[in-house]
Order: C-alpha cells, then sequence, then structure tokens
C-alpha cells in the first residue's frame, strides 16, 4: 500500500506539471501581477504533496487525498494548474484570506474548517423510535448482527433516494435490482451506522492508537445519521495509502459531487464517513 501511495503522488506532480505547462491561462498572466499565475500553480504542485500539517493530534503530509473535495468547494474541475490557483484565489477572497491562490497551511485548515462546520452539530443518542433495522443486502458484510444495523429513519430513507441515483448513473457500472444494489455490489454499501456508546468505546479499546480522528469520543455515530459507506480499497482503514486509492475511486468523487443533494456531508478525514444533516 505504502509503495502505491507513492506512485499515486508521482503521479499526480507529473500529470500537474504538465497540465501546468499546457495551461494556456499560465501564458497569459496579467502584467501587473494581480492574478495568481504560474508560480502559484508550481507552489501547490509542491504543496499537494509535502506540506506538513496535522489533523487531530495525526501528522498529515500534502493535501492531495483532499483535492477532490476542494475542487468541488472552489467550484473547479481543474487541479493544481494556473486556473486551479485562481479557483483558490476567488474562495480565499470568500474566506477573507490574502488571495495567494495557493493552498498553504492556513488556507487548507480554513477550507476544513469550512467541511467541519457543516457536519451534525448534535451528536445525541438517538432514542428508539427514530430508529430502525435496515436489511442485510444494504450492508457490506453480509454476517452483521442485527443491533449493529439500526439507522435513523430520515437518514436511511436519504440512503436509499442517494442509492438509487447512483444506480441510475449508469457511469458508476454499479450492479442493482430496480433502484437497489444487487446482493454481489459492494460499492456504497453501508460498513457502519448507528452505534452505541457501549461500542464505540469498544471499538476504542480494540483500537488505542485511532486517536480522536478516527474513533471520536463524542461519535456522530450516535445520532443514527452517520453513514459509513464502502468507496474502495480497505473499507475503513486510514492510512495514507488506502485513503489515497479510495478518493480516486469513480463512487466517492460521485458522491462528492452529488451527496449533498441527498443531505449527506462528508467527514473530509474519512472517504467513506456521510453524515445525513438535513
Amino acid at each position: 500500500m505504502k509503495r502505491l501511495s507513492v506512485y499515486l503522488s508521482v503521479l499526480l506532480i507529473a500529470g500537474v506539471l504538465f497540465a501546468i505547462v499546457l495551461d494556456p491561462a499560465s501564458r497569459s498572466q496579467s502584467k501587473d501581477g494581480s492574478k495568481p499565475g504560474l508560480e502559484a500553480a508550481k507552489r501547490n504542485a509542491l504543496l499537494s504533496t509535502s506540506l506538513i500539517w496535522t489533523f487531530g493530534s495525526k501528522q498529515q503530509k500534502g493535501w492531495y487525498i483532499y483535492s477532490p473535495l476542494i475542487k468541488r468547494l472552489i467550484d473547479t474541475q481543474e487541479i493544481a494548474s494556473v486556473q486551479f490557483a485562481r479557483a483558490v484565489a476567488r474562495w480565499q477572497t470568500k474566506a477573507a484570506l490574502k488571495p495567494s491562490g495557493v493552498i498553504d497551511e492556513e488556507t487548507l485548515y480554513a477550507m476544513i474548517k469550512t467541511w467541519q462546520d457543516a457536519r451534525l452539530k448534535n451528536r445525541s443518542v438517538a432514542p428508539p423510535d427514530q430508529l430502525l433495522t435496515a436489511p442485510l443486502s444494504d450492508f457490506y458484510d453480509p454476517t452483521r448482527a442485527e443491533e449493529l444495523r439500526q439507522v435513523e429513519r430520515r437518514t436511511y430513507a436519504a440512503y436509499q433516494r442517494l442509492v438509487a441515483a447512483a444506480v441510475a448513473d449508469r457511469s458508476l457500472g454499479l450492479a442493482h435490482k430496480g433502484r437497489e444494489l444487487a446482493a454481489e455490489e459492494k460499492y456504497l454499501k453501508i460498513i457502519s451506522a448507528f452505534r452505541s456508546r457501549e461500542y464505540q468505546d469498544k471499538l476504542r479499546r480494540e483500537a488505542p492508537n485511532s486517536g480522536s480522528a478516527g474513533l471520536a469520543v463524542n461519535s456522530p455515530h450516535f445520532t443514527g445519521r452517520a453513514l459509513d459507506l464502502y468507496v474502495g480499497g480497505e473499507p475503513v482503514d486510514t492510512r495514507d495509502s488506502n485513503r489515497a486509492l479510495q478518493v480516486q475511486t469513480p463512487v466517492y468523487r460521485w458522491l462528492v459531487r452529488n451527496a449533498e443533494r441527498f443531505g449527506f456531508r462528508p467527514y473530509c478525514y474519512e472517504p467513506w464517513h456521510w453524515e445525513y444533516v438535513e
């Protein structure tokens, strides 16, 4: 997995530098230098894999894993080109930051705050009458115990609408039966939904090094409105090599573009984690 992560990083940098060379905007930078240009694009290409920062007490290197979310946030399909830098600058202006066009530590933390602020605020444990037990066919693990298949009712209805839309998008090629995922399909199946405090404590004891970024003390899973969905790779492995693989999958990128239409917001650190906030 480590070799794969390095390989993906090298491909990203090579692709970015190639795009910069071909980008006509890099040759049409304003003479007064008021708009970010080639230097900002080069800086982004470098920082995307080298910026050292911290999230949830865990040191991170680069922001390439967050590229799909960043592109969605700044409303561009470009990546680390001059046009990308200028989209970053527009977002920085709106966020009252210096419009350098470079995703440095300050800008990245501002972006993360935007994503985090959109997540569930109230994490109270869902009362039993707000939960339903979803069928095994909706779960990644076909042997998952009944008490671990509970989902908040409105969240489950939104999940069903999301799945129906994904199934209808033929570009994803999801195996399906009608508007539902087929039994053999793994993508978008639920890995985890509602968790009791006792079950969350058990998970934390079993993974003492997960930290608050991975297994929160006050988990949104208590609400029954947080769903871990299968998006590729190892289902819930937070190693960079695994997350780098996950964010490249068509299903994850579809979620980034479309999940908000159904009321779901991402947890940026975990590509599989989505919260119903409506």
